[in-house]
Order: C-alpha cells, then structure tokens, then sequence
C-alpha cells in the first residue's frame, strides 16, 4: 500500500478534510484537517481515522500510524 492508497481511501471517507499521507512500505503519517473534529477528544479523533483503515491493518498492509488531527480554527493558529 502507498501513501497515495491510503490518501484515497481517507479522502473518500472522510468527506470535506484536507488529508495529507506520507511514509512508505507499510509505516504511515497521516494528517487530517477537517470540521468533523471539533469538540472530540484526540482519542475520538483517532478512532475516526481508525475505523477507514482497520480492515488494511488487519490485513497487514498498514502495520504503523502516526496520526495528527485538526480542525481548521486549529491549523490557523
């Protein structure tokens, strides 16, 4: 899996976020700016993010993630 696969399927699920992948092989850091965080905790947020990729880290196609989150009143600052 590339970085732009997981870019792809972050991008489809996640409707209206600003998703940016980078990494390679199977190690991936995954930034994602979006309204649909706001008032969630990190742990929420993370879920969110989770949840689109569970089934390629079962799979073993994504064995690592370094997750950062935002919304844009956040990356304005």
């Amino acid at each position: 899996m590339t970085p732009d696969d997981v870019q792809v399927l972050l991008q489809d699920a996640l409707a209206d976020c600003d998703v940016t992948v980078g990494g390679d092989g199977s190690h991936f850091e995954i930034q994602v700016v979006g309204d649909l965080f706001s008032g969630l905790r990190p742990v929420q947020r993370q879920q969110k993010i989770y949840a689109v990729l569970q089934q390629h880290i079962a799979e073993g196609a994504i064995h690592a993630v370094n997750i950062k989150t935002y919304t844009p009143d956040e990356v304005r600052k």
